[in-house]
């Protein structure tokens, strides 16, 4: 009766554990899935993010989002919409202490809140694991910390049509040159960017022969690049592999406005290049 009842219950176990494979088998390895919070960002006004440990690294799923952090706090990230109305994007942030924050980005004409305080909650854990005395530096957060720098050198300018584009600094940082540009508009009337282009050009042409350009594509643009507003200036921060200019030849910085006639071309030479490029401090 005993064996009856032990070969019974047995068959019971069998079934029961057939029944959930995951119970006998080895399981894989747990995914710890991260769900986005969602936050909206408009165009005229600025949106704060309070971390609670320095910024090390920021992705912006589109240049739609404008992102710098705030001068003198490098736990506040400020927010713009670059355009009005954008399509849905995201955002990543990695701070300090190794956390990652997903954030689902849309806009919104009058955000609920200017101001998110962010608290490290059990959705988060240390994910980022930084190279050894560096940080995780894939998406330009060098250029946007540049961005927010004092002027460091009295650079070239150009003026015209009361819209004036000077240099603030040329920075060199691991193999990438960095120029700091101020853009300003003395007008009433707002200066929306056709293209920001940045050019190798010769310094003189035959009349026989075209002039020779030779485009540089940025590698990162930090700062709203897309318009000036009336009365209005700010910093714009372009990023390029390291370069020299090569004899007879001149850097070409162009501004050039849509739908409109108030375009800027800033000449920089080789010895501002080479004398202006400074070391970026790891402060």
């Amino acid at each position: 009766m005993k064996r009856r009842n032990a070969a019974w219950i047995g068959f019971i176990a069998f079934v029961i554990l057939a029944s959930f494979p995951g119970i006998i088998t080895a399981q894989g390895p747990k995914m710890n899935i991260i769900v986005p919070d969602r936050i909206f960002i408009t165009y005229s006004k600025t949106t704060s993010l309070v971390f609670p440990y320095a910024i090390k690294s920021v992705d912006r799923g589109s240049r739609d989002i404008l992102a710098q952090k705030a001068t003198g706090a490098e736990n506040i990230l400020q927010l713009k919409a670059a355009q009005e109305g954008f399509a849905e994007t995201n955002l990543t942030v990695i701070t300090a202490d190794g956390n990652l924050y997903a954030y689902v980005v849309n806009y919104s004409d009058n955000p609920a809140s200017l101001t998110i305080s962010i608290e490290p909650g059990l959705s988060y854990r240390p994910l980022a694991v930084f190279s050894e005395g560096g940080t995780n530096n894939i998406t330009g957060g060098t250029a946007e910390a540049i961005n927010v720098k004092q002027a460091v050198i009295k650079g070239p300018r150009e003026r015209e049509y009361g819209i004036s584009m000077a240099v603030q600094g040329i920075y060199l940082h691991e193999d990438m040159l960095y120029f700091q540009l101020k853009l300003k508009n003395n007008t009433a009337i707002s200066y929306d960017v056709q293209q920001l282009r940045i050019f190798i050009r010769d310094r003189k042409k035959s009349k026989r022969t075209a002039s020779q350009e030779l485009e540089m594509q940025p590698f990162y643009i930090a700062g709203p690049a897309k318009r000036i507003s009336a009365n209005a200036e700010q910093n714009v921060t372009i990023s390029l592999p390291k370069f020299t200019i090569p004899d007879k030849k001149y850097l070409v910085v162009q501004l050039m406005e849509q739908n409109g006639g108030r375009h800027l071309n800033l000449k920089i030479a080789n010895r501002r290049l080479v004398k202006s490029g400074r070391l970026l401090s790891n402060q």
